[in-house]
């Protein structure tokens, strides 16, 4: 499918368009937006053999588009895959995804179960250590690292750590085992990028050796948890009972490779892109100091649409329909693509600033309307004002000291190191 002339310079399933700069990126989705219906593209290579790229898809660009699409399942199927553009085998599914690879009634079923472990209880313990951790990092970062205003590696010290060592204590997995945790958490959104998978190597079995060691760490817990319960995650997860139905290991496990990489990354680069944005802003840095408590809520709401840490997510047609002015046949795959959504110009006032205040604020950080909304919301949103509140406290110039190094990836809008001093 041709394209008009407007945006034939414009390939979102070209490496090149995804290593350019972010400014790039933003004006070729404002002019993606403001042509009619929906741009079409090849499916990128797959750099497997054991994965067929098949067709290609249809990009969705515009806010109201992008939030039809997530509201209504029984047009837009997550099933085939929702983080994947070739359809995959369903090992892949099951490890790279859980629940945000489904539809009802089994999405249902497992989003249900996993909600009755979140109790009461179960949620002020998540908060307590999430403040204990970031008091930890801070702390440390404060007598290590940054003493005498010496640069260190922001992600390194604060935004990778944090969101990886609360979903493993809230998980109930050893310290021991953090580290590998984090390497293959890195591998599965990192596919694409050299620093952590290295090139010429089969891209899907790398992959599945990933998710299946996240896998088999969490089934060991499960079985372990089964016989001697404790506090954690993992032994509540096992406990929850929705109708007389119960999670299996394997499905318990899927949900941790889901929760450890989708959990772990999203805050750590929305903790990053946060950084940037403050040191570029300091009157809305110095704003948010004056008076955290009170602008914390519009803040993280802000922080989550100006990062937009995860790109896109796939639907499939269940059934022929019109979007955006495109008619659209049963089987035709989409890409929702947020960080457009999150500055489309009809929605969003000056969309290109970051503006702490911003209110309303409906951006779709985390997935839009409808079933697929993420569940991990509420825990990225305390991670993300904890860690600033602590920073700000103790840290107050903190900032950017030179260019952040970007993950080359289409799925993942990542930072993987940010260099940083207290100044």
């Amino acid at each position: 499918m041709s394209l008009a002339a407007d945006i034939a310079d414009i390939d979102l399933s070209a490496d090149a368009f995804w290593g350019a700069p972010l400014d790039e990126r933003f004006d070729a989705f404002r002019r993606l937006r403001a042509e009619p219906g929906l741009a079409y593209y090849d499916a990128p290579d797959p750099r497997s053999a054991m994965i067929d790229p098949g067709a290609g898809y249809f990009a969705v660009t515009r806010h109201a588009d992008i939030r039809t699409a997530s509201a209504n399942p029984e047009i837009y199927s997550s099933a085939a895959g929702a983080t994947s553009i070739p359809d995959l085998p369903p090992e892949f599914l099951e490890f790279f995804g859980s629940m945000i690879n489904m539809d009802a009634p089994r999405h249902v079923r497992l989003r249900r179960i996993v909600s009755q472990a979140f109790t009461p209880r179960m949620m002020s313990r998540i908060e307590d250590d999430i403040a204990q951790v970031a008091r930890r990092h801070v702390v440390d970062l404060a007598e290590g690292p940054a003493a005498g205003g010496a640069e260190f590696d922001f992600v390194r010290e604060i935004a990778a750590p944090l969101p990886l060592q609360v979903i493993c204590n809230l998980m109930g997995v050893p310290d021991s085992e953090a580290d590998r945790v984090f390497r293959c958490s890195n591998v599965i959104l990192g596919a694409a990028d050299a620093e952590y998978v290295p090139q010429g190597g089969d891209l899907a079995e790398v992959l599945l050796a990933a998710g299946a060691e996240l896998a088999e760490l969490v089934s060991g817990l499960c079985r372990l948890r089964r016989e001697t319960p404790t506090n954690d995650l993992v032994t509540a997860l096992a406990a929850a009972e929705v109708d007389g139905e119960r999670l299996t290991d394997a499905e318990i496990a899927s949900f941790f490779v889901l929760l450890s990489v989708a959990g772990n990354e999203t805050t750590r680069n929305a903790i990053s892109h946060a950084l940037v944005a403050l040191t570029a802003n300091p009157e809305q840095k110095s704003a948010w100091q004056a008076d955290f408590d009170a602008l914390a809520p519009a803040a993280v709401e802000e922080i989550v649409r100006w990062s937009s840490p995860v790109i896109w997510m796939r639907r499939t047609l269940l059934r022929d329909a019109e979007l955006g002015g495109q008619q659209l046949a049963e089987g035709d795959r989409l890409l929702l693509f947020y960080p457009s959504g999150n500055r489309d110009e009809t929605v969003f006032t000056d969309p290109e600033s970051f503006d702490l205040r911003r209110d309303p604020n409906t951006h779709l950080g985390f997935g839009g309307a409808g079933p697929h909304y993420c569940l991990g919301a509420h825990l990225a949103r305390r991670e993300i004002t904890v860690i600033y509140r602590e920073l700000m406290q103790r840290l107050p110039g903190i900032q950017v000291t030179g260019e952040p190094v970007r993950l080359m990836s289409s799925f993942v809008n990542g930072i993987k190191h940010l260099p940083a001093a207290v100044v």
